[in-house]
């Protein structure tokens, strides 16, 4: 089964100081509330028998929580991320507590950013990859290349200014998208099924997903991938921790043998992202 360990920090220093994506700049964080959820998280991830190895968040970085986006693990290796600025002082923290438990880490190609899990899931063979925001195609191939895994290059759509013309984040001077990371468009349930929302996605990406013939594929309804963060979850294949606000995912996983724990999550939700954002799958 996927998802069986988990790399887990905490919310204590979550904060809005640097508005890094499109949900920034909405309301404001309630951090203790964002705590609370946190643990609610964890907690369901225990319920579903995932194993937590827990570290202290990095001191002052606010998107410390999203371990997701520290790495991409596989067989004993680690693959780090290239960050944001606003997130550069999290890499040798992360590099620090992956060493430290074991992983042989290795370094993406100068000057290439990549989103680790985040913008890269791994399902069986494939690694279904996003790129144009977060992460750039040399570093998802590198990755690829270096855990032996067959890579998926997708592209979600951008965020789009009045006149039509992509919105480039101010603080990361990137072209941006309500999709930046893949997991908030795509979800990997086992081995050999993914959930995705196809409007999320370019005309190219859905056809290389449509024309993959021995992944099975859920439909995700748009609304609730995006109002409902529904895509930003974790499957065991046994059981989902998931959003309480996609009832239609839910009950198609809930037919196909799953169970679902669904917490309530909107404080993690003000910074873009959710569930599978606060997890880092360690194999």
């Amino acid at each position: 089964m996927i998802n069986q360990k988990l790399l887990v920090s905490g919310a204590e220093f979550f904060a809005d100081e640097f508005e890094i994506n499109p949900y920034y700049n909405k309301d404001k964080i309630d951090v203790k509330k964002a705590c609370a959820e946190h643990a609610e998280i964890l907690e369901c991830f225990k319920k579903a028998g995932i194993e937590l190895v827990k570290v202290d968040a990095p001191v002052n970085c606010q998107d410390g929580v999203y371990t997701a986006n520290w790495a991409l693990v596989k067989d004993g290796v680690a693959v780090m991320s290239r960050l944001p600025d606003a997130r550069k002082e999290e890499e040798p923290y992360a590099k620090a507590q992956l060493e430290a438990l074991g992983y042989k880490c290795y370094e993406v190609p100068d000057n290439h950013l990549f989103s680790g899990q985040g913008d890269s899931l791994r399902c069986g063979k494939y690694l279904f990859a996003g790129s144009g925001y977060r992460s750039d195609p040399v570093a998802q191939a590198f990755a690829a290349k270096t855990l032996g895994l067959t890579l998926i290059q997708l592209h979600a759509k951008p965020q789009l200014n009045a006149d039509g013309t992509e919105h480039i984040n101010p603080f990361t001077n990137h072209a941006d998208s309500f999709w930046y990371d893949l997991d908030l468009a795509l979800a990997v349930i086992d081995d050999h099924t993914i959930a995705y929302c196809p409007m999320a996605l370019d005309e190219i990406s859905n056809k290389q997903l449509e024309a993959l013939t021995d992944i099975d594929k859920i439909i995700v309804d748009f609304n609730e991938c995006t109002e409902g963060f529904a895509c930003n979850m974790v499957s065991t294949g046994k059981c989902a921790i998931m959003s309480n606000k996609a009832p239609k995912l839910q009950a198609e996983l809930e037919k196909r043998g799953i169970t679902c724990f669904t917490p309530d999550v909107t404080e993690l939700k003000k910074g873009g992202g959710y569930i599978r954002c606060v997890s880092l799958w360690l194999s």
